[in-house]
C-alpha cells in the first residue's frame, strides 16, 4: 500500500466565535478554560481532518495566556498541523481577539496539542505524512520534531534512573536554585 500524503492546507480550521457573558469569570474577563475547551475542539477538528479518523488528545504543551479576552470579543482560533509522527500529530493553535468595534486584534495565546490518531477498536492508527511547502513549514516541523525528541530522551532519562541517584550533591546542589526547602524526613 502507498504512503498517504497530505498538505497542511487540507486539514488547516478556523473557527470564530462571539464571547458572552456566560463565558466570563469572576472578574469580568473570559474564563481560560472556556478558551482551553474551544481549541481542544479545534484540534480535534484540525487533526482528524488530517488522519480521517477519531483523534484524543495526548499532550498539551505549555498555554500561556498573553492578553485577556473581554466579553464582546471575537474571538479567532486557526489551527494547522506542525508535525506527524506514526499515528500522532501536533496541531499549532493561535488565538487572537478582535474588539468588534475598532477593529483591533490582539494575539492572546499560541499552544500546541498532540492529538493520537485511533481506529474504529480505539486502537492507535497510522497517519498520512505531511508535505511541507514553505519555509514557515519546515521551521515548525522541525521544531517540533526537535521537541518531541527531546521529551522523550528527558522521559528516558528521568524515569529510567532511581530514587537514591537524585539524592546525588549535583542534583540536590541544583535544587539550591529554586525556590524549595529540602524537609527529608519521611519516603514517599
Amino acid at each position: 500500500m502507498e504512503h498517504k500524503y497530505k498538505r497542511i492546507e487540507d486539514s488547516r480550521i478556523e473557527i470564530k466565535q462571539l464571547m458572552l457573558p456566560s463565558n466570563a469569570n469572576f472578574s469580568g474577563k473570559i474564563h481560560g478554560g472556556h478558551i482551553l475547551s474551544l481549541m481542544d475542539q479545534v484540534a480535534f477538528a484540525c487533526a482528524s481532518k488530517h488522519s480521517e479518523t477519531y483523534c484524543v488528545t495526548a499532550a498539551v504543551e505549555r498555554v500561556e495566556f498573553l492578553h485577556p479576552i473581554e466579553v464582546g470579543e471575537l474571538v479567532s482560533m486557526k489551527a494547522q498541523i506542525n508535525y506527524v509522527g506514526r499515528t500522532s500529530m501536533i496541531v499549532g493553535i493561535r488565538v487572537e481577539s478582535e474588539d468588534i468595534k475598532t477593529g483591533t486584534v490582539k494575539h492572546c495565546n499560541s499552544s500546541y496539542f498532540t492529538m493520537v490518531a485511533k481506529d474504529e477498536q480505539g486502537k492507535t492508527t497510522a497517519v498520512p505524512g505531511l508535505v511541507i511547502n514553505s519555509e514557515n513549514a519546515i521551521r515548525r516541523f522541525l521544531r517540533a520534531a526537535h521537541k518531541v525528541s527531546y521529551l522523550k530522551t528527558k522521559i528516558e532519562k528521568f524515569n529510567s534512573r532511581k530514587v537514591e541517584e537524585f539524592m546525588d550533591e549535583v542534583y540536590l546542589s541544583q535544587l539550591k536554585l529554586f525556590n524549595v526547602k529540602i524537609e527529608l524526613d519521611q519516603k514517599d
